[in-house]
């Protein structure tokens, strides 16, 4: 889909993406200090991570709309406002949630501007590492000041790939079919528990490969075009069971889209057809 001009045009798109960055972070700073209550706390640890959960997203919404008031909103917590605007924040507050309830650090905020279903800006936010991860369409991604570029396996047999899990699976699950039909054609596969930590490794050159079969568009908007603007290749898997199609890498619907990402072209090949075949 075009994006009009007047959408990206001058200082507009990098206000975008200094708003996600901000709002993630901020996030981010809500989530360490609910962290830092689990110990003195008399309530249960997913009584907490659920009240982290929804103040973290208070915080950012109130961030992006008091910038943006006309725009849309959509949370993981709720709290949906699409409005009649075309541009559209999507917000997970806290990717990892099992990982947080349980102090494994591998957790983030997410923080994405879609105009319809194209990507446009993203932030991802790791509070522990205190990492931002940052892209605006057309402008490479970064972390921090460093620009963000992709590996460049020649062999999938050389690549270290991650997987995002549905969050209850047994042993009959596809997601685990997967996961077997994968292990024996990569050097290893991780689970680090966060779609979005996933994608930013991708970006980063910490992973060179990622695959998930079902996913919520606020875990993969920012990813997705953290990614691509770092030269990952992402592959929508069309055929894979029981999933739905994923459009273009920069793009993100509120379906729950199935897709390979790669470090190149051929390392989400490889993947998608382990996938398909």
């Amino acid at each position: 889909m075009e994006v009009p001009s007047e959408i990206v045009a001058g200082k507009l798109l990098q206000n975008y993406g200094d708003t996600a960055e901000l709002a993630a972070r901020a996030g981010g700073d809500v989530l360490r200090d609910w962290r830092g209550r689990f110990a003195v706390s008399a309530k249960g640890p997913r009584d907490l991570v659920t009240e982290a959960d929804v103040a973290s997203q208070k915080t950012i919404r109130e961030i992006l709309l008091s910038r943006f008031p006309n725009h849309g909103f959509i949370g993981e917590e709720g709290d949906q406002d699409l409005n009649v605007s075309p541009l559209r924040w999507m917000v997970d507050p806290l990717d990892g949630t099992s990982n947080y309830v349980h102090g494994f650090p591998a957790y983030c905020v997410s923080v994405a501007l879609a105009y319809r279903d194209e990507i446009l800006a993203g932030a991802i936010y790791d509070p522990v590492a205190d990492e931002c991860f940052t892209a605006i369409r057309g402008g490479g991604a970064r972390l921090e000041n460093t620009i963000l570029c992709t590996t460049n396996p020649s062999h999938l047999s050389d690549a270290l790939v991650a997987v995002s899990f549905p969050p209850h699976v047994d042993s009959e699950s596809l997601a685990v079919a997967d996961f077997l039909s994968i292990i024996p054609h990569v050097h290893s596969v991780r689970r680090t528990g966060s779609t979005a930590i996933n994608l930013a490794y991708l970006a980063a050159g910490r992973l060179d490969g990622f695959w998930v079969r079902s996913i919520a568009c606020w875990d993969v908007a920012a990813g997705l075009l953290i990614a691509s603007e770092a030269g990952a290749s992402i592959v929508p898997c069309r055929h894979l069971r029981d999933t739905i199609d994923v459009p273009p890498p920069t793009h993100v619907s509120l379906d729950r889209p199935a897709f390979v990402a790669g470090a190149n072209q051929k390392i989400a090949n490889g993947l998608h057809d382990l996938l398909v075949g």
